[in-house]
């Protein structure tokens, strides 16, 4: 019994009879193409057309969809992207080999004959009869041409594929009236070159060039005889013919081209001969698409570079033009990352937090004074098996990550910002107890108060007992004092705060408005690293705010043409006064000196930045910068559920985390290697004059821990007590002697922000 060919259903005497039946409706269409008389045809089979002469003149030739390329600032590859693997070249880059084999094995009189080879149709009918089965077809390159074209413009959608595919008299017609058209507009040589850039070779490669690199590692141009063979082969049945899975039948089908070139003349039966021994060869790339195959761990920035592809409306109106753009692909997007900080950002994130860790980190840097995105990563890598995740932890939630995570006190420095905008002096003495309900009533926007309520106020204190002011502005950053900031929100009101914020670009990573709530002053609202590392972009570049971008360039291949696409501009604004900036850089840069981010500090570079500790120590922080990179490390569990109390981290134990104590390293090291080799430059000096506080000891905030250095007061939520004492010159904490009223806290493990149990008046 005859053998079925592959994906036929039905039986060599029906498969001989039904290409009987198209073959003579190919002549009764040339009887009417040559013999005007005839007309219409009339034809009433269930999937034909009405009449030749209906369907539209010309065939619509959607662009073949191709691989996107995503390089770096310096042009390097992070990595490819495609719905199909195909890149499009010309056919003087594909070799004169696969040229020949490909028309000697599937249309040997290509050049001789017409769209519709007569002579060919007539052989093939001949053939077949003999065999009983379907043993040759009578298509020609054009025709086969034309139907790959309606399989691209069906896309992924497998109803249109079907329907570009199904075996009937409707279909066969149109690819006969299209293939005279494209014969008639393209000429032969540029139907070669657009069937071998456009059929499938399997092995996700579609294309030549494409399978060159699948099969063999090298370009379409540098194929030989027996290479170029064996793709032309494949054609026919991609899945039979398979070299990777089937070496046997894949070779049989290699020699059978070699043979029909040698018999039509393109090479000599010595070649032919010699040909027939060499082995395949085979030198096998496995398809690398997706973000999941981007090098130097930018997984998380291919996909964020997507993301911005597909929500901006500079690349569409809608989403569904973007999408269509980015998967027809034969995009070259050049992005804002520079290879330099994000190696120095992966390798400081694998040396201080391992992907196994019950926590994990993200970073990120940003170019103050233009929004470039420098670096982009995290401890779990991109990926669907253990210890990996698709959720990128350095964004917002709109732009694939998560629902953020508080900043505690990193949000402080956008409070004095605002105080100092407000006419607030930098030696600002406020007298921070150790210990204090929230002031009441406190103003906010459009006419609003905020009361503390008066039968069960709501509390906060700092971290350590020892704690005690009067504080002045400088001395309060540096140990990051609790009650001096919310001192200092109640003397401003909430609306400059959350004005400032505004400003500077910071939001809630989940998209929800912030509160008018006195406690955000303690960074009680989800952000991510990226919002972060930008807003003190801001303070970088003497209170320019610039929104981020990650992209810097996208070209467009379409067939033969390349043109440049419009691509998002960072927007800068004035969100504050350079003395304002200067002064608050004055104020960080006491935070790494002899504050609570002392283990963060870059040397003799300048910097400046602050550390944060949230509440149950769920999240810890460093965020800080140069004049010329601004950079946030997050270290927490994304859930919200692991408290990084008695933890190990990295391989090192922690009794308690704080944000100078883990965050606080990963930011150096990160920004040591982002900035090696780059200029040392040095920030506007502004004087703040002294307040000359009472003398008091060291003991802190902060992180001190295990030598006692000075710690993170940070871990408060909306006024919430949680205080440690984990730095050296600090008492022990009292056990609370207040209560803690009904609804203060909120949405701690769902990521929504705590306010501090007070209500509008």
């Amino acid at each position: 019994m005859p053998k079925k060919r592959s994906g036929g259903g039905l039986s060599p005497t029906q498969q001989a009879a039904k290409f009987l039946g198209v073959s003579v409706l190919a002549g009764a269409v040339l009887a009417g193409i040559a013999l005007p008389a005839v007309g219409a045809l009339g034809l009433a089979a269930k999937g034909s057309v009405e009449s030749f002469d209906e369907l539209p003149v010309n065939m619509k030739t959607p662009p073949l969809s191709q691989r996107t390329t995503i390089l770096d600032a310096g042009g390097g590859q992070i990595a490819t992207v495609y719905s199909r693997d195909r890149t499009v070249v010309p056919l003087k880059d594909i070799s004169p080999y696969m040229q020949k084999a490909i028309v000697a094995i599937e249309d040997s009189r290509f050049y001789q004959h017409g769209a519709v080879d007569l002579k060919g149709v007539l052989r093939a009918l001949d053939k077949n009869a003999r065999s009983g089965e379907v043993a040759q077809g009578a298509s020609t390159l054009t025709q086969q041409y034309v139907k790959n074209v309606f399989v691209e413009e069906a896309g992924d959608d497998p109803t249109k594929v079907a329907q570009a595919t199904q075996q009937t008299i409707g279909r066969k017609i149109r690819e006969l009236k299209y293939a005279i058209q494209v014969e008639e507009e393209l000429g032969k040589k540029k139907i070669l070159e657009n069937y071998l850039n456009i059929t499938f070779f399997g092995q996700q490669a579609y294309g030549v060039e494409a399978a060159a690199q699948r099969y063999f590692s090298k370009s379409a141009k540098d194929l030989t005889i027996e290479q170029s063979a064996l793709l032309a082969g494949i054609v026919q049945s991609p899945s039979r013919y398979d070299p990777v899975n089937d070496e046997a039948e894949a070779m049989k089908r290699r020699n059978t081209v070699l043979q029909r070139m040698a018999a039509v003349g393109d090479i000599s039966a010595a070649q032919a001969a010699e040909a027939t021994k060499a082995p395949l060869g085979l030198k096998v790339s496995k398809p690398k698409n997706g973000c999941i195959t981007a090098v130097r761990g930018a997984g998380f920035f291919c996909d964020y570079v997507r993301e911005v592809f597909l929500t901006d409306p500079v690349f569409g109106k809608t989403r569904e033009q973007r999408a269509k753009i980015w998967n027809q692909g034969g995009l070259t997007i050049r992005t804002t990352m520079d290879p330099q900080a994000q190696k120095a950002a992966q390798r400081s994130i694998k040396d201080h937090v391992y992907k196994s860790d019950e926590v994990a980190t993200a970073a990120g840097i940003v170019q103050p004074g233009t929004g470039k995105i420098l670096a982009m990563g995290q401890s779990r890598p991109y990926g669907f098996k253990k210890n990996e995740t698709q959720i990128n932890l350095s964004v917002d939630q709109s732009m694939g990550g998560g629902m953020g995570y508080q900043p505690g006190s990193t949000f402080k420095p956008i409070v004095a910002a605002a105080a100092l905008e407000d006419g607030m002096p930098a030696n600002k003495v406020y007298s921070s107890p150790y210990q204090m309900a929230y002031p009441s009533p406190v103003s906010a926007c459009d006419g609003k108060r905020w009361v503390n309520d008066p039968n069960s106020p709501a509390k906060l204190q700092n971290e350590n007992s020892s704690e005690v002011g009067p504080y002045d502005m400088r001395e309060a950053t540096a140990k990051s004092v609790n009650t001096y900031y919310v001192q200092m929100i109640s003397d401003i009101g909430i609306c400059p705060v959350t004005t400032m914020a505004k400003k500077m670009g910071v939001v809630r990573a989940d998209g929800n408005k912030m509160p008018q709530v006195p406690s955000i002053a303690l960074g009680t609202q989800e952000m991510s690293p990226l919002t972060m590392a930008n807003a003190y972009a801001t303070f970088a570049s003497r209170g320019m705010y610039c929104t981020p971008i990650a992209i810097e360039s996208v070209n467009r291949r379409v067939g033969d043409k390349t043109t440049s696409l419009e691509v998002p501009k960072s927007t800068c604004s004035r969100a504050m006064s350079e003395n304002t900036a200067d002064t608050i850089n004055a104020l960080l840069k006491g935070v790494v000196e002899d504050g609570t981010g002392t283990k963060a500090g870059l040397g003799s570079r300048p910097s400046a930045g602050k550390t944060g500790t949230t509440d149950e120590r769920y999240a810890a922080w460093f965020v800080g910068y140069t004049p010329n990179m601004a950079g946030a490390v997050w270290v927490g569990d994304p859930a919200h559920k692991r408290k990084m109390s008695g933890i190990t981290i990295g391989g090192r134990s922690y009794g308690k985390v704080f944000g100078g104590e883990v965050p606080g390293p990963i930011w150096r090291d990160m920004m040591s290697g982002a900035l090696e080799g780059k200029p040392v430059e040095n920030f506007n000096s502004v004087h703040i004059p002294d307040s000359k506080p009472r003398d008091r000891g060291d003991g802190d905030n902060d992180g001190g821990g295990e030598d006692g250095g000075n710690g993170d007061n940070d871990g408060f939520i909306g006024g919430l007590v949680g205080g440690n004492n984990n730095g050296g010159g600090g008492e022990p904490i009292p056990t609370p002697s207040f209560s803690i009223p009904e609804g203060f806290f909120r949405g701690q493990s769902n990521g929504g922000g705590n306010g501090n149990g007070g209500r509008f008046g």
